[in-house]
């Protein structure tokens, strides 16, 4: 059964190169329905702004000092060293002795979907009802009221990415969101971003499906068995829709030819076209399994909940049969133990600087683990996975940062600053359009009042696609009216 999937695999990839045949796949859900993606809610007001006479961290190789960033429409127009160009009609901010930084990106956040504060009625990241679900979006679960939002931005988050929690083997789509402020989540995509999945391995799955209900997986084998099941269907499916396309393309070109022949009033007789009869019909809709066949087609990345080497390995394996790519893996404590081969198939590891011992996967964790990936090749990348730590995602690349340098490996400060920056930006699809200080980019900058690898540094200014959405020295109104009468990000 499994080599005939898997020539099924190969031949439904061969055809996805075809243009014409991809566009025979079901649709996504929003296509479906008609429903375009919507933009962000446009900046209430993009200046042009000139940073100038600050510290440049540029997270692209570059450190101005002093330096500056020009700011127009959205955009980054300028960046360099040495004294600000002078722009007609721009709001000169003098940032001497303040560090300017792109903004901060999450890879790991359930802020909204496990909102702050916390409430069982408003516990909505895991759809705990079986142990795949793939056609659960967090975006249907995301309250853009969570004031963790608003405390976010405070700490220099531009953007994140919101994931189902970790419960399920597939636990569902999840949601790449710009730091703006608007009434759905829809409106707070960010503009491009491609979709993501979250998967899970190791304890979790086993112990809520096993241990709490009594069901499958209650071991690693059964995880890994769930994992390959689900993308089996996918592939069976996706050979469906091949041969539905194939049909309805034959179908097409006789009903064409018959028509063509009956309006034209000729005689039936030898080689005339026949009438084809009833038009295929299209394949069932599954929403768990057109998520899956979207990975299959390279559409959507896949982000996966993994702590032990052993088992980010066995997942690995899975994607190499499948033969779909997995785009991080999150958590990931033992991933200095494999950073070669995750160097090598270009898969990146969301991780934390110090957090570990919780529970028996978690006890093997290093905080020289991302300097020991940097140094391999890899693509480090440090997550908060909480809404407190999201707060301060800075400080926790620096714990990271000097632990490796005090252990003996090679790495530097710019390379530091992309793991909170750069790297998560490529994770989860949006790196050409931030992440670094660089022109034609989205304006996403930080003005830090002290270096951002100093336990005592500050978000002075947050600026989200040119617009200045967090102010230290004037905070205004509060974004959610949870904190109405309260000092917002102090």
């Amino acid at each position: 059964m499994l080599s005939a999937v898997l020539m099924t695999l190969a031949m439904t990839s061969g055809a996805l190169a075809d243009e014409e045949e991809a566009l025979a796949w079901p649709p996504d859900a929003l296509e479906q329905r008609g429903l375009a993606a919507v933009e962000p809610v446009a900046p209430v007001d993009s200046p042009t702004v000139v940073l100038a006479g600050g510290t440049v961290m540029t997270a692209a190789g570059a450190k101005h000092s002093p330096g500056y960033v020009v700011l127009e429409a959205g955009r980054i127009v300028d960046v360099g060293a040495g004294a600000a160009p002078k722009v007609d009609g721009a709001k000169v901010l003098d940032v001497s002795g303040h560090w300017v930084t792109p903004g901060l990106i999450d890879t790991h956040s359930h802020l909204g979907v496990y909102p702050s504060p916390r409430g069982l009625a408003h516990s909505d990241g895991n759809e705990a009802s079986a142990p795949t679900t793939p056609g659960v979006w967090a975006e249907h679960s995301f309250w853009p009221q969570d004031p963790g939002i608003e405390d976010a931005v405070a700490g220099g988050i531009t953007s994140m990415q919101v994931l189902p929690g970790s419960a399920n083997l597939i636990g569902g789509r999840g949601v790449v969101l710009h730091m703006v402020t608007a009434r759905g989540s829809r409106a707070m995509r960010f503009p491009g971003a491609p979709e993501t999945l979250k998967m899970a391995c190791g304890e979790n799955p086993k112990r809520v499906y096993g241990h709490h209900k009594g069901g499958s997986p209650s071991t690693r084998m059964g995880n890994l068995r769930g994992h390959r099941m689900a993308f089996m269907a996918a592939a069976e499916k996706m050979d469906e829709w091949r041969r539905f396309a194939e049909k309805k393309a034959d179908w097409d070109e006789k009903k064409a030819a018959f028509d063509e022949f009956e309006s034209s009033g000729s005689k039936k007789k030898k080689g005339s076209p026949e009438d084809p009869g009833d038009e295929p019909v299209a394949p069932t809709r599954d929403l768990d399994i057109e998520t899956l066949i979207r990975v299959l087609r390279g559409e959507i990345l896949v982000q996966v909940h993994c702590y032990r080497a052993d088992d980010m390995l066995s997942m690995l394996q899975v994607a190499d049969e499948a033969q779909f790519e997995i785009r991080s893996f999150h958590h990931a404590l033992e991933a200095y133990k494999i950073r070669d081969v995750l160097a090598d198939k270009g898969v990146a590891a969301s991780t934390w600087a110090d957090w570990w011992g919780f529970k028996l996967e978690a006890y093997d964790g290093i905080q020289e683990n991302a300097a020991m990936l940097q140094e391999a090749g890899g693509t480090p990348i440090i997550h908060s996975d909480s809404s407190i730590g999201i707060q301060r995602l800075n400080q926790e690349a620096s714990k990271a940062y000097f632990a490796g340098q005090a252990a003996g490996f090679e790495v530097d400060e710019d390379q530091a600053l992309q793991w909170i920056t750069l790297n998560p930006a490529w994770a989860i699809g949006i790196d050409g359009e931030v992440g670094s200080l660089e022109k034609g980019k989205r304006a996403d900058v930080v003005v830090w009042d002290q270096h951002p690898f100093s336990v005592y540094a500050a978000a002075r200014w947050v600026f989200v696609d040119g617009a200045l959405r967090y102010d230290r020295g004037k905070p205004g109104e509060p974004w959610s009216d949870f904190e109405l009468g309260q000092e917002v990000g102090q």
